[in-house]
């Protein structure tokens, strides 16, 4: 029974491993702030039309400073996220994989880093194939000391989408949610089977953590797929995000409290209420994306600072109850022991700090009960049909014969345009 249980533990290792390599990860510590999106805006979705001129750029800190042989390479995976079993030669003009030269070091800060940076496609790494790709970046040419790895998309539009954004058909989730409806026009790609050779993709800003899978149309007209069903593609429409101002550590702005600088930044942001009230009130968000910004400097990749900023939440929770974290687009959604908030009995309130480089940020409180064991962002935020979200839909094809998954559409809607 020992060795039994053992196979099964090194089983599960070794499956939560291989999972990590195709998700959005860092692997160590002293690597922060990492962003990838389309070139032409920060925090905006990771993809590019392929053969145009757009890119996709990452950007991440090395806080040990100092220079370090990076390389990276992209693979090509499939619309869950698998490997799509190619050889790079099949997805990749000129070579697999690549130095990272373009890095800076950080000036007049604290806490001293390095930054790197690459844009894909360049010169030496230019994918071929529209489709899901992992970036992957690690030490000294070895894929096996991985250094972070990050999602980004190659789409070779061929189908049009048009889409809108409605209340649910349940009547007791109209004041709460938002359902997406959609057609597809794929008359210039005559699919032989659209119920087995097409998969429509609906995420809610970007997040892994909030998107559905469509594997067949409601019905099929002429050209048109048409997929509204009654119960498919709704979502918790959420509330707008928290956000804090960290662009001057000199003066306080809204959500600041108070401004430590000594050896290190320290930031006291204002505590935080539940939000989980009967009405929707509107406030101004980046729907969970955040931008590096220093109004007190000239270049914020090398000149904005970090700092430890503390958050604290009267959630009416308690630690024997569940579990709070914080989450945004700045670590991915994930909840990790990095982002878990502790709980101080005398003053009844969740409380953590990060340490975070100079920006805007958007954020939201998750709630993980015990029992249940399942994320809840209602808790803490609320839901609200009239939440402003963005929604992406990403439409892929696989050929009959063909080894892998093409991006053959995208289309980004927001709600508050209907």
């Amino acid at each position: 029974m020992v060795k039994i249980g053992l196979f099964f533990l090194l089983l599960f290792c070794i499956t939560d491993s291989y999972a990590q390599q195709y998700d959005n990860h860092v692997y160590q510590s002293p690597i922060k702030t990492v962003e990838l999106y389309n070139g032409t805006k920060e925090g905006s979705f990771p993809i590019y039309a392929l053969g145009s001129n757009d890119r996709v750029v990452l950007g991440f800190d090395d806080l040990r400073g100092g220079v370090r042989n990076y390389y990276y390479t992209v693979e090509h995976c499939s619309a869950d996220w698998n490997t799509s079993n190619l050889s790079p030669s099949e997805y990749l003009e000129n070579f697999s994989e690549d130095r990272l030269t373009d890095y800076r070091y950080s000036t007049n800060t604290f806490q001293k880093y390095t930054h790197y940076q690459v844009s894909i496609p360049n010169r030496n790494i230019t994918p071929k194939l529209s489709g899901n790709y992992i970036l992957k970046v690690y030490e000294d040419g070895d894929q096996n000391k991985l250094v972070l790895t990050h999602r980004f998309y190659v789409v070779d539009a061929k189908v049009g989408v048009r889409a809108e954004i409605t209340s649910p058909n349940d009547n007791s989730a109209r004041l709460t949610d938002q359902k997406i409806n959609f057609e597809l026009n794929d008359g210039a790609l005559q699919v032989q089977n659209p119920f087995t050779d097409i998969r429509v993709l609906v995420m809610q800003n970007g997040r892994t953590d909030k998107e559905q899978m469509n594997t067949s149309p409601q019905f099929i007209r002429g050209n048109q797929l048409i997929y509204n069903d009654v119960v498919t593609n709704q979502f918790s429409a959420g509330n707008e995000f928290r956000h804090f101002d960290l662009r001057s550590l000199r003066l306080n702005s809204e959500r600041v409290g108070r401004i430590y600088r000594d050896t290190a930044n320290t930031v006291m942001l204002l505590g935080d209420p539940s939000r989980n009230q009967a009405n929707y009130s509107f406030q101004y968000d980046n729907n969970g994306s955040f931008y590096i910004l220093n109004q007190d400097g000239s270049n914020p990749v090398t000149d904005a600072d970090y700092a430890h900023v503390y958050f604290s939440l009267a959630g009416n929770k308690t630690d024997a109850e569940g579990s709070a974290y914080i989450v945004g687009q700045f670590n991915d959604y994930q909840l990790t022991d990095a982002n878990k908030m502790d709980f101080d009995p005398v003053k009844g309130r969740f409380h953590t700090n990060l340490y975070l480089k100079q920006g805007v940020y958007d954020f939201e409180y998750i709630w993980v009960d015990k029992k249940a064991k399942v994320p809840d962002e209602i808790q803490f935020e609320g839901s609200y049909f009239d939440t402003e979200n963005d929604y992406q839909l990403l439409v892929y094809l696989h050929r009959t014969g063909v080894r892998y998954e093409e991006l053959v559409g995208f289309r980004q809607i927001n709600s508050a345009k209907r």
